[in-house]
């Protein structure tokens, strides 16, 4: 045990407190170990997009356990399935929290899987590292978000439209808190822009129908489609899509789910040229992504490619560890007070943490989809992007929240 640790064990006992509220809830501590959650969809319509999630975790883990782990313990992961079905995210985070006595959990992707599992975060005081892109508009003392916020993903893909010279887009999503409330913030900023949102329509998730709404952009005369369908929706909407004839040349869409392994599954075919917005491709240049994909590849195979909520879930890992050392413990709300500042050399660029909105200040990245099924980066914001979840710099948002 090192010094450090051991420090840290007098002053916390042998079990250190997960701040679990009247529930008592503590993250065993008292081992060799430390135990740490991993909350991913391993089956249902999202294991499209979550299953490459949990394996850059499970990456992330493996090299801090071959470096000495953490304060001297190695980390012990506990996998958990959410299987789709946010209900079961909320009762499996629960049990992570309570029965396995975790020291965070790493996961959810789908904002309804978030919101499920957030008042369990809250009761319990437990930590959430959540890896994905998401609509803003929150904040949780319990929650470190390590995706975009909207001004580090939606409004910079707007921003492009418009300097493209996008006078008019159609809104297609699935019908949950994410699409509903990014496309809300897209039709404030469209009203200040010049631009006219000529449609909006909501499927189902996992919904494979989408002839009706396919017909319906094609002749509403958009400029431009701003996708936020999530899961394996996407297969169906973009073969739709060139069925119908419509082209990246002449109506393309930007969407905002779609990373590197969903390209993979939909096909490049179906969606070459057409336009993604994230904060890291698998072609971002620099030795730390160098060295990420190439572990990557070396674990899960060489035709695995990586992307931005695998690489912001692989991020999360390490910022957590961080914070721990900086607090020399594994206690909630220290590792919360010494979370401000705490940067990483991250394969997407530098990454620093604001402390008091829990978010990561982030490059903001417009990318295009290849033949090869790589994404191409055809715009970045020059320096990473502070978090603004709700907007509050922007006088065209005022009133969203």
């Amino acid at each position: 045990m090192t010094l450090v640790a051991a420090v840290a064990m007098t002053a916390c006992g042998s079990r250190t407190s997960a701040e679990g509220g009247a529930a008592g809830v503590t993250a065993d501590v008292s081992g060799d170990t430390v135990k740490v959650g991993l909350l991913n969809s391993l089956s249902g319509t999202m294991a499209i997009s979550e299953v490459t999630v949990r394996d850059a975790i499970m990456l992330a883990v493996e090299e801090i356990n071959a470096a000495g782990g953490v304060l001297g313990k190695k980390i012990q992961p506990v996998g958990e399935d959410g299987a789709s079905d946010w209900p079961t995210f909320a009762e499996k985070a629960e049990k992570l929290i309570s029965e396995d006595r975790v020291a965070a959990v790493f996961g959810c992707w789908t904002s309804a899987s978030r919101k499920a599992v957030k008042p369990v975060f809250e009761k319990n005081k437990a930590l959430l590292f959540y890896p994905v892109q998401y609509e803003g508009l929150e904040q949780s003392p319990y929650i470190f978000y390590t995706g975009a916020t909207t001004n580090q993903q939606i409004v910079p893909g707007l921003d492009y439209l418009k300097a493209q010279g996008t006078t008019s887009v159609y809104l297609v999503g699935s019908d949950y808190v994410f699409p509903r409330t990014a496309n809300k913030i897209i039709k404030a900023y469209a009203a200040a822009n010049g631009m006219t949102v000529v449609g909006e329509d909501y499927a189902p998730l996992g919904s494979t129908e989408f002839g009706t709404i396919v017909n319906k952009v094609k002749s509403s005369g958009a400029k431009a489609v701003f996708n936020t369908l999530n899961g394996d929706s996407n297969v169906a909407f973009f073969k739709e899509y060139k069925s119908a004839g419509l082209t990246a040349a002449a109506m393309p869409v930007v969407s905002v789910s779609i990373a590197e392994e969903e390209v993979k599954g939909i096909g490049t075919q179906y969606l070459e040229g057409q336009l993604t917005a994230w904060n890291y491709y698998q072609t971002t240049p620099g030795a730390a992504n160098n060295r990420f994909v190439a572990a990557y590849k070396a674990k899960y195979g060489a035709d695995k490619p990586t992307s931005d909520p695998m690489e912001a879930a692989y991020v999360s890992v390490h910022l957590w560890k961080a914070m721990v050392e900086k607090a020399g413990a594994f206690d909630v709300e220290r590792v919360r007070g010494a979370s401000d500042g705490i940067t990483f050399d991250a394969p997407e660029g530098l990454v620093t943490v604001d402390g008091r909105t829990q978010h990561i200040a982030k490059t903001a990245r417009i990318g295009r989809i290849g033949a090869d099924g790589l994404i191409t980066e055809v715009w970045n914001s020059g320096k990473p992007v502070a978090p603004d979840p709700y907007l509050k710099t922007y006088p065209w948002a005022s009133g969203l929240s």
